[in-house]
């Protein structure tokens, strides 16, 4: 998925775009406002990591502007924390707010959080390399290979090609496959990788799921 972080303050905009960069998001970084409204003209973007007080163009703006092309989720970081600012910041239609100085941790749970409220991807089929899925005819094929997968394996890819090029937690795959909490004693997520990767993978010349140590699986085509 692709960010747009919109942040003057080099520190602070390096920090950010390494650690996202880190958890698996493609990351564009605008160092004033006016760099942020030509990439916000010119491009997509899954979510957008705006600062209010930018050189040329403030946030408030960017986001009036946002807001007349689309309803990307928009998280607002300032160092303002006066509740004025955080409800102009509600009213002009950010999704969230967060104050300097902020942890890394609790960012990043938001953007999760944020991304997934996002519209669904309402897809009857994806393809990867020469992985093709029919969701809506429950089939999976790799080259001329017919996969054949259990209900668990199905969504597991599913969501794995949903997600494509995006590093998945342990912690997402369980809650959005098996709709359980995660426990770090239990293996589930390893085992059900393992077996899917069995069928996906092991016959194939070349790996679609990788695995990032410490963060956690990926599909894409790296060949």
């Amino acid at each position: 998925m692709r960010i747009l972080l919109v942040e003057d303050e080099s520190k602070t905009a390096d920090y950010l775009s390494r650690g996202l960069g880190e958890a698996g998001y493609r990351v564009e970084v605008a160092r004033d406002g006016l760099d942020g409204r030509h990439l916000i003209e010119e491009a997509n973007f899954d979510l957008i990591i705006l600062d209010v007080m930018l050189p040329g163009l403030d946030g408030w703006e960017l986001l009036r502007l946002i807001r007349r092309r689309s309803q990307v989720p928009v998280l607002f970081l300032t160092a303002r924390d006066a509740v004025e600012y955080r409800v102009k910041g509600l009213e002009l239609g950010a999704d969230d707010y967060l104050v300097k100085p902020f942890s890394f941790v609790e960012l990043l749970a938001r953007v999760r959080t944020l991304l997934r409220r996002g519209p669904p991807r309402e897809r009857e089929r994806y393809q990867v390399a020469d992985l093709h899925m029919d969701v809506l005819k429950r089939r999976v094929t790799r080259g001329e290979a017919r996969l054949s997968l259990t209900n668990q394996e199905f969504a597991l890819l599913q969501l794995l090609l949903e997600r494509e090029g995006e590093v998945l937690s342990r912690t997402l795959i369980a809650s959005e496959v098996w709709g359980m909490n995660f426990d770090s004693d239990t293996n589930v997520v390893e085992v059900a990788v393992r077996r899917l990767r069995a069928k996906v993978d092991d016959p194939f010349p070349h790996r679609l799921i990788h695995t990032e140590r410490g963060m956690g699986y990926v599909l894409e085509d790296r060949s």
